[in-house]
């Protein structure tokens, strides 16, 4: 399941542009990663910061092989707009380009 998305996160003004997310949660996530930070070994390192998990670990995710759980996630959800993005597609809180991303508009 593939889920096109486009959309702009109002507190930071930033507009996240992914061509698609998978809807299996590792492949998401990693296609986030790689949206944000590239395949490069910066990137590696900067999601290391961002976590404090080690590099293998980083490079699971980053190749879809494993996903990051708990504190990881909320880590790279805090510093990256397109895991963030990603987490609500996957959780059903966004589907479209023009689902809003205010709170006071989430259907329940």
């Amino acid at each position: 399941m593939w889920v096109k998305m486009g959309t702009i996160v109002p507190e930071m003004g930033t507009i996240v542009h992914l061509t698609a997310v998978p809807g299996e949660y590792r492949e998401a996530i990693a296609a986030a990663l790689v949206a944000d930070l590239g395949q490069t070994h910066r990137a590696i390192k900067t999601a290391m910061r961002w976590t404090g998990a080690s590099e293998r670990t980083v490079k699971y995710w980053m190749s879809a092989e494993r996903g990051p759980s708990g504190e990881h996630l909320i880590a790279l959800a805090r510093h990256s707009d397109a895991v963030f993005i990603t987490l609500l597609v996957i959780a059903g809180r966004i589907e479209r380009e023009s689902d809003s991303l205010d709170p006071d508009d989430r259907r329940r």
